[in-house]
């Protein structure tokens, strides 16, 4: 065994107790163990120990990875990368929810391929840092691409996410998570996806509702070779 189980129980301690020092209770808190790259037994070891929510970046792994899991019961699947319009095909059938929607190209290419679904729950990607290299809209552009989002039927914009530059004290990213919640609070958006491995107590501490943790459950991701592949 790879010890994901136990890394998953160790998260969820840490989990609990942020939620403890925040005054929430982990209910509140979804996980989403990021499993970019990972291989499928190691995403089936963390279903039996309870996981249903998984994250992936890029969108053909997804695709392949729902395929080759299908059997497996109650998963939901978190497109968490950026996406390209010709990409949307692959991630608009079978994700549970989008985090990274910041472009209304994309929305509605998303829209077009979830016709006849239930609708696909998507956060929008603010880059509160103003990093160069991030994606994301500014968060005065937030409330034009919430408008034009929510005048499609096929998506459900229900909260904001957020990458805040990297740094080696997870307390530097507090400002910007405190920047995120502010915003949601006045677009009247309840949830908040925020917060990795590097930082994800931070983010519950400041109103996360979705964490997206890889490393601490999985281990360093391996090399791209290791993506499933379906038939």
């Amino acid at each position: 065994m790879s010890g994901v189980a136990e890394n998953l129980e160790a998260v969820r301690q840490r989990i609990a107790r942020a939620c403890a020092r925040a005054g929430r209770s982990p209910d509140e808190v979804t996980l989403v163990a990021v499993s970019k790259l990972q291989p499928a037994s190691l995403i089936e070891e963390a279903v039996r120990a309870g996981q249903r929510d998984f994250g992936e970046n890029y969108a053909q792994e997804l695709r392949d990875k729902a395929a080759a899991l299908a059997g497996l019961e109650g998963l939901r699947w978190h497109a968490i990368g950026p996406l390209q319009t010709n990409k949307a095909k692959y991630v608009a059938p079978v994700a549970h929810a989008f985090h990274a929607l910041d472009r209304v190209e994309i929305a509605r290419e998303l829209a077009r391929r979830r016709r006849g679904a239930p609708p696909l729950k998507v956060f929008l990607e603010v880059n509160v840092g103003g990093e160069a290299t991030k994606n994301g809209v500014t968060p005065e552009e937030a409330p034009a691409l919430l408008e034009k989002v929510r005048a499609l039927p096929e998506l459900e914009v229900v909260g904001l996410m957020t990458l805040p530059p990297p740094a080696a004290d997870p307390d530097e990213a507090r400002p910007h998570f405190r920047r995120l919640a502010a915003l949601a609070r006045a677009l009247g958006l309840r949830e908040l996806s925020m917060g990795t491995t590097a930082d994800f107590e931070v983010a519950i501490e400041e109103g996360a509702t979705v964490v997206r943790v890889g490393t601490a459950i999985f281990g360093e991701r391996p090399k791209k070779a290791g993506a499933v592949t379906a038939p």
